[in-house]
């Protein structure tokens, strides 16, 4: 059942969350200080490529609590928001409910991505 879900997230919109945290991680890879921000972003795009099946565990520390803070005001917002829209816009069909939750856990991590691991 996962696999039909990632399927069919993929097609709706997987591919458009996915290859923007994919952009995000190269504009921050731009940047010799930004690399670590940027490979946190990859790691992330293939959660938003196929997110069934899998679930985000938030934790850290002062450290991860300043990145949050910088990550919010330049790439976070946006992300973030694209979620929002999306999910709500998948909830708005019982078929879509489903994967409108997806974007919605998509756009918490959008807001605090470091910290957070895939489990």
């Amino acid at each position: 059942m996962s696999f039909l879900g990632n399927l069919l997230w993929f097609i709706f919109c997987g591919l458009w969350q996915g290859l923007s945290w994919f952009v995000a991680g190269l504009f921050w890879c731009i940047t010799i200080v930004g690399i670590p921000i940027g490979v946190q972003c990859f790691k992330f795009a293939s959660l938003a490529f196929f997110p069934f099946g899998k679930e985000v565990v938030y934790g850290g520390g002062t450290m991860s609590t300043l990145a949050n803070v910088f990550w919010l005001l330049l790439s976070g917002i946006p992300l973030a928001l694209e979620a929002v829209v999306n999910g709500l816009i998948l909830c708005c069909t019982i078929i879509g409910i489903p994967f409108g939750l997806q974007c919605f856990k998509m756009a918490k991590l959008a807001l605090m991505p470091f910290g957070a691991t895939i489990v």
